[in-house]
């Protein structure tokens, strides 16, 4: 090999399935691609349909092992899944043996566990990412593999107290947003706006309950044009959903006036009533909550750390069968800190949620406030320390310029 020419970075992230798992992992090879447009990156994953789809639109290689969870499974899909261990650690040293990778990232899932293992046979370098404030079972047992643990709250409960134990922050997808001059303008824009902008949603698979609740409260108010609402309803639920804004809608489907922000390209496709924009998922999230004044989500460690990088104040509806409860603890630290109102789903109602929006709107200095406490909470550089450890860790440098 000619020794001006430096060797590539290759990197495996592992794990995904939902969007809570994947994105930071999306976010953290879209921060090494920044400073190593050469790195070659692989994500291995169990090939659901929401992988490949999300990794086909940011243009991320992806490859497929087959592997299932234990926990809250029956006796048999439990001994079925034991049985595949194996079987998905053999796959994952074939596509290692293939790739030939400097490091491998576990991102959460169990996917993630056969490729972390699967690279400490093969001896590759190894770190993972616990995006929730209570670990999961997977990482609880990586952690013991890796070379590095990232975390994205200062304390993780499930881990244990080490020198490779290091508080990061949470990745956050920001698609064709700048750090600096996009997330800025959009807020200001939105400051400018003269209607309070709601942004609904329940993440990537959506909440039938926030949706019910939002709607009832929107039912409830005398005034509800006054909001510039825009919801995320997830696809299970967004036909139902529609048919409750077509009935709220006196004038039926109306097109968003030509000079809304955030008509040109993000809300396109979107079902758009009069202030009113409903569609199953959003792509381009990030620059929509960057508009929002008032966010109404789950409390997934992804949602978190979006909302307190942007400083947004947040009604958070944790998701009540989440594993150990994490996402109400994701919501007590904002919370706790008076930098977040917590509603559990099991309290959640229209008349809640209708108190809830009518005292942001009508408060905008209490408001403002909450903002700045939510962003004193937030690391918007997790992706590029997380990036910067995983090439250091590699211990080789990229492809010299030609």
């Amino acid at each position: 090999m000619d020794s001006n020419l430096k060797k590539k970075f290759k990197m495996i992230i592992a794990g995904g399935k939902t969007g809570g798992h994947l994105f930071p992992g999306i976010s953290i090879a879209q921060a090494i691609l920044r400073t190593n447009p050469d790195a070659e990156i692989l994500f291995v994953g169990i090939g659901e349909p929401f992988e490949i789809r999300t990794l086909a639109r940011y243009g991320f290689a992806h490859q497929r092992i087959s592997s299932t969870g234990i926990k809250g499974k029956g006796i048999l899909e439990k001994l079925k899944a034991i049985i595949q261990v194996p079987i998905s650690i053999m796959q994952a040293v074939n596509i290692i043996r293939c790739f030939k990778p400097d490091i491998v990232l576990g991102v959460g899932g169990f996917s993630s566990g056969a490729v972390v293992v699967g690279a400490r046979l093969c001896r590759v370098k190894t770190a993972i990412h616990e995006q929730n404030s209570i670990a999961g079972i997977t990482n609880r047992i990586l952690q013991h593999f890796a070379n590095f643990i990232f975390t994205s709250f200062k304390d993780t409960k499930g881990l244990n107290k080490s020198s490779k134990l290091l508080y990061t922050g949470n990745p956050i997808r920001k698609n064709e947003m700048d750090r600096t001059s996009n997330i800025s303008s959009y807020s200001v824009i939105s400051n400018l706006k003269k209607q309070f902008t709601i942004l609904v949603t329940g993440g990537s698979q959506g909440s039938r309950s926030i949706n019910t609740a939002f709607i009832e409260a929107l039912k409830l108010m005398k005034y509800r044009d006054k909001y510039r609402i825009i919801h995320q309803t997830g696809a299970s639920d967004e036909e139902r959903v529609l048919l409750e804004y077509k009935k709220l809608s006196e004038e039926g489907i109306k097109k968003l006036k030509s000079d809304d922000i955030l008509s040109d390209n993000m809300l396109d496709k979107a079902h758009n009533f009069d202030n009113i924009s409903v569609a199953a998922f959003f792509n381009e999230l990030p620059e929509i909550q960057a508009s929002a004044d008032l966010i109404i989500c789950r409390a997934g460690a992804g949602t978190i750390s979006e909302i307190t990088a942007l400083g947004k104040v947040a009604i958070l509806v944790p998701y009540p069968y989440a594993a150990d409860d994490h996402q109400t603890f994701n919501a007590k630290i904002l919370s706790d800190k008076g930098a977040a109102w917590l509603i559990p789903d099991s309290h959640l109602s229209g008349e809640i949620l209708k108190e809830k929006i009518e005292f942001a709107s009508s408060h905008p200095d209490e408001l403002a406030q909450m903002a700045q406490r939510t962003k004193e909470l937030g690391n918007p550089f997790a992706d590029e320390m997380i990036a910067s450890i995983c090439i250091k860790m590699a211990d080789i440098n990229t492809r010299a310029e030609m």
